[in-house]
């Protein structure tokens, strides 16, 4: 193979991956816990957050709440990683370090 074929090939990519993290960046991920609901775009920005918990929250509860927020944030991430992974997959030697 030459340099040039190289290149090109290099540039090829490049756009694929432009292209497909840019798709998902507009795509939305929502976590869930059973106290709060959370919408995130793909790259990883609050669009939503929603308490779902019926009735009101005592000083208690607030620790718990905030545990919930958490456990709702690392689920939408766990989705963000998941359609990374699917969408960039093949790519994954060429991006070690670069994601």
């Amino acid at each position: 193979m030459n340099m040039q074929n190289i290149m090109a090939q290099a540039q090829r990519m490049q756009r694929e991956i432009t292209a497909k993290k840019d798709e998902l960046e507009k795509m939305e991920f929502t976590g869930k816990s059973e106290w709060v609901e959370m919408t995130f775009t793909g790259g990883r920005v609050i669009k939503n957050v929603k308490i779902i918990k019926e009735g009101s929250i005592s000083e208690e509860d607030k620790e718990v709440l905030a545990d919930m927020i958490q456990i709702a944030t690392k689920d939408a991430f766990i989705q963000i990683n998941k359609a990374m992974t699917d969408k960039l997959g093949q790519y994954a030697g060429a991006l070690d370090g670069l994601m």
